[in-house]
This record gives structure tokens, sequence and C-alpha cells, in this order.
């Protein structure tokens, strides 16, 4: 799936009874590592998605929060979605470094909000995307960048 086919399946499946499941389901199929966090969109368009991650026991860690590296996989993705949605056709990216300031304790559904503005080209070039990632009452837990190198699509 291309990153056109990611934005037109979503939009054909968000407001679809059941829509949001599926997409997720197929989600996880297609990015498997962060499908281990079972994330769920709520809202993708270009430059912008929010991303949720239920609070299970899989995820947790021995202090009973959220552990550092789901936390993580979010942003990751929530960053990844509303880069890559952005992208012209024949341009792509990977990331090439997370970094992330843990704020508190996470706990309860966990919500990752990134915006950014993506490149119209497929020019080579590096590019960072904020991620904020807030707990049930609102509260920051974390922020992230993701470090994403954007190239052709070879």
């Amino acid at each position: 799936m291309d990153t056109a086919q990611i934005l037109t399946t979503w939009k054909r499946l968000q407001s679809v009874p059941g829509g949001q499941v599926l997409f997720g389901w197929m989600l996880r199929f297609r990015v498997p590592y962060s499908g281990s966090i079972r994330p769920r969109v709520l809202y993708m368009e270009p430059g912008t998605a929010r991303v949720q991650m239920a609070d299970r026991r899989r995820v947790r860690n021995h202090l009973g929060s959220i552990h550092a590296i789901a936390l993580i996989n979010l942003a990751e993705l929530a960053s990844g979605l509303a880069l890559i949605t952005g992208l012209p056709g024949d341009a792509r990216g990977i990331v090439t470094g997370l970094s992330i300031e843990y704020l508190k304790k996470a706990r309860g559904r966990i919500t990752a909000e990134s915006s950014c503005v993506p490149p119209r080209t497929n020019e080579k070039q590096d590019f960072d995307v904020s991620v904020e990632l807030r707990d049930p009452s609102g509260d920051s837990v974390a922020r992230a960048t993701a470090h994403w190198k954007i190239g052709p699509v070879a």
C-alpha cells in the first residue's frame, strides 16, 4: 500500500461503522511492529494525524505505567502518518532517529497528535516531525521528535 492508498483507504473507511477498527487491522498488518501497540487512528489528513493506544497489560512496565518504548512507537506512527500522507507520490521517507522527553507516568488511553507541513518535493532532505502524547485528562506525558530522511522512490 503506497502513501496515496493509505489516505484513500482511511477516507473511505473512517465514516463507515467499524471502519476505524478495520483500518487499524489493515495498518497493523502493513506495519507489524507498530501494530504491536494496537493503534487506533482517530484522525488523519496530509500533515496531521491523531492516533490512540489503549492502556493494556501488554504495553505496561514493572512500574504499572505504559512502557517508554510503547510510547515512542506510538509517536513514530503518528509522525509517519502525518508526514507520508502529505508527501508527493514520487517521494518516500524513513525514520533515521527518534528523540523523546518523558514528562510523567503514562496511564490510561494515550493520544498522540502530530502535525507538520510535509515537503512538496521528492528532493533528498532531512525532516523533523514533532508529536505530543497526552493522557485522558489532557496532560502531556511525553513530547517526541521523529527525524525523517525524505527522498525519491527508487
